[in-house]
Formats: structure tokens, sequence, C-alpha cells
């Protein structure tokens, strides 16, 4: 299997320019599937820090850059949409997030924000009498009793040492959200109003901002809170 992505075929999320060379390198198998940023991307294209392959090897052999708490040594391991990303020996630590354009881009956090991040429940389903498993946005897993007050569509926020949740997101209509996808992806907003569709027909909501108001598809929606407005927070 080739280890390189077209860059004009890359994925609209991917921060990389589509006509300056035909190659990029290609995500390996990570948690967030095709819409994942390989890391290299991160380090050559988007923050500079090196300007070669062999540089960033280079670079992740001193085990000083970390994704959600844990140390990386791929340079093709993926980098998706809310990922907490620190350079230890930079002091620099980023959350992952759409920019105006659905691209991901990297917003700078504070050590204390770096040490859990956010994910989307977008499954649910009954383990034993006691136990509930959630399926996340990101491809991971959380087990919780049964009964349990997490909803599809509700988000969390997990500990990154421990995987404990230390603050939950209802999805629910009033609720701040950011948009991830759609011609409104980085745009962030109220809930308005959810509208339930019958069949396999997309829930739609209503998502107004300070400039606008606009309607999207539900999966496009995820409930954020207000220290993901700023940078620092």
């Amino acid at each position: 299997m080739t280890r390189h992505q077209k860059r004009l075929s890359a994925p609209a999320s991917w921060p990389v320019e589509r006509k300056t060379s035909v190659y990029t390198v290609k995500a390996g198998a990570g948690p967030h599937g095709n819409s994942g940023v390989p890391l290299l991307i991160i380090l050559r294209d988007v923050l500079q820090y090196v300007t070669s392959a062999k540089e960033a090897d280079y670079a992740l052999r001193s085990r000083s850059i970390m994704i959600n708490g844990r140390v990386v040594t791929d340079p093709r391991r993926s980098v998706g949409m809310f990922d907490i990303l620190a350079f230890l020996d930079r002091n620099e630590y980023y959350r992952i997030f759409p920019d105006s354009g659905g691209r991901l881009n990297l917003t700078p956090i504070s050590p204390e924000a770096a040490t859990s991040k956010l994910s989307k429940i977008t499954g649910k389903s009954q383990l034993s009498p006691q136990l509930i498993q959630l399926a996340l946005h990101n491809g991971t897993t959380l087990t919780v009793p049964n009964p349990t007050e997490y909803y599809v569509g509700d988000s969390l926020i997990t500990d990154n040492e421990t995987g404990d949740i230390v603050a939950h997101f209802p999805y629910k209509e009033g609720a701040l959200v950011t948009v991830i996808g759609g011609s409104h992806a980085g745009e962030i907003g109220i809930l308005k109003t959810i509208s339930v569709r019958p069949g396999s027909f997309a829930n739609v909501v209503e998502v107004k901002t300070d400039a606008d108001t606009f309607d999207t598809v539900e999966k496009y929606i995820v409930v954020i809170d207000e220290k993901f407005t700023g940078g620092g927070s």
C-alpha cells in the first residue's frame, strides 16, 4: 500500500497547498480515519518546525511531542478534530479546531487546558444491565454505569491521563455549538432549534451566530462551552 497521498485528492480538512507538488504524506492508521491529518503535515507545512520527513523523525525521537497526553513518535500518526497537541520542549500547546473554511486549525491553549480533551458522543450501546458503552467521534469508546445521563449528540470533556469525564455539555436547544462541516464550518453560535426528520432523512438544526442565522445538518454540530471560543483557555 502506498505511503503517499495526492494533494489534489486530500481531504478538504487537510491544511495543505494543493498545487505546490503532486504528493504529500498519507496518514497512518488512527482514530480519525480519513479526516485525520498526518502529524508530519502539522510539523512541516503548518508550524514549519521542520523542513523534511527526516527532520520530523529526529524531532519525534526526542519524545517531547504529545497528542492527548501521550508521546508520539510516528510522523504519520493522524491528528484530528479537538485533539490536544503539546510541544513540551517549547512549552506550546494547541487544540485542533475547524477554521472558517473547514480546515483543521491549531488554536493555542494554556497548559492547564491541554490536560483534557473534548469528544462528541456518536453512538451508545448497552454492554450489560450495569454498563453502557459510549462511542466518540474520534473512534474511541467510554464505558459508564447504567443508567446514564449521557446521550448521542452530547459532548464530554475527559482527562487525558485518567480518562475520567470531567465535564458534560448536553445536546439541546440553547447550547453553544460549533460547526465542523459544510459551508458554515468553523462558525460558533447558539443552537436555536432541532428539527427531527422522519425515516433516513438527516435531522436539521438552526444555529444563530452574532452575524447570521442558518440551517445545517445535525452531524455537523458539536456542543462546546465558552472556553472554546478563545485561545488561551
